[in-house]
């Protein structure tokens, strides 16, 4: 099996810096036990305002050869006077490898169009940065039978089409790819717990339209349904997935921590 993928995206939390170190703290403590062979990768998303600290604090613990900088978002353009943005050449200043784009909540809760996440994914690449570029479905309908209808998959179609139009087959090559249901997270109200086949099929869709369209596939993808150390196991254990999108678990350390232990173990 090859090496696994842990992104920890905090957020707008924790509320205080010393609050992240304790988190930071807690995953050094835990890599430091680990012997090689049971190594992954891990990339910490932070707030932006903990960014410089949290690069500081990777470069100076067990977490060095390990961890990498992320950020949660980027602004559309490095040049133009947007009040509250933070550009590219910004993160790239502070160390920041990765970037989100396409999250569900600045689709749906900030109304995020594909075309605004289809720049800032340029904006990333132009800065040499690598996306997490999250896809996935608002709604999964489900007909009388209780077997998913089809709309479903035509809208996930629709999003990556629109998400990665205009871009190379190499751009595309160098994407992490995030599926993430939106009905399938915790906050959604309503919220039903998805499995490792149903998201593997979404998968499958994914790299469908990405090889008629490019004719390759992104080298990685993750799954970002509302991950805890109850269901890491399952997805990571599915064939389909190279890691997972941890949200809220992320910022809990003893939790996040026996998601840590879960990788080491599967590898």
């Amino acid at each position: 099996m090859t090496k696994q993928l842990i992104v920890a995206n905090w957020k707008n939390h924790p509320d205080s810096l010393a609050e992240a170190v304790e988190i930071l703290d807690s995953a050094d403590k835990y890599l430091g036990s680990l012997s090689e062979a049971e190594r992954f990768g891990l990339i910490f998303c932070p707030p932006f305002v903990f960014t410089e600290e949290v690069g500081k604090i990777l470069k100076t613990s067990h977490l060095e050869h390990q961890a990498e900088l992320g950020a949660q978002d980027i602004s559309i353009d490095d040049k133009t006077a947007l009040t509250g943005e933070v550009s590219g050449s910004m993160l790239c200043k502070l160390g920041v490898g990765y970037v989100i784009v396409g999250h569900s909540e600045r689709r749906w809760k900030l109304n995020e169009s594909n075309e605004t996440v289809n720049k800032k994914l340029k904006a990333v690449l132009r800065n040499e940065m690598v996306p997490i570029v999250c896809i996935g479905e608002r709604e999964r309908d489900f007909s009388a039978e209780g077997e998913p209808a089809s709309g479903w998959k035509d809208f996930i179609k629709k999003q990556v089409e629109a998400t990665f139009a205009g871009l190379s087959a190499d751009e595309v090559t160098r994407c992490i790819i995030a599926y993430e249901p939106v009905w399938a997270i915790s906050t959604t109200p309503g919220a039903r717990s998805d499995t490792p086949e149903s998201a593997a099929e979404s998968i499958f869709i994914i790299k469908e339209v990405l090889s008629k369209t490019y004719n390759l596939k992104p080298k990685t993808y993750l799954y970002g349904g509302s991950i805890t150390s109850a269901n890491a196991r399952e997805f990571l254990q599915n064939n389909q997935f190279d890691g997972v999108l941890v949200g809220g678990a992320s910022v809990n350390k003893e939790e996040f921590v026996k998601i840590l232990a879960t990788v080491s173990k599967i590898l």
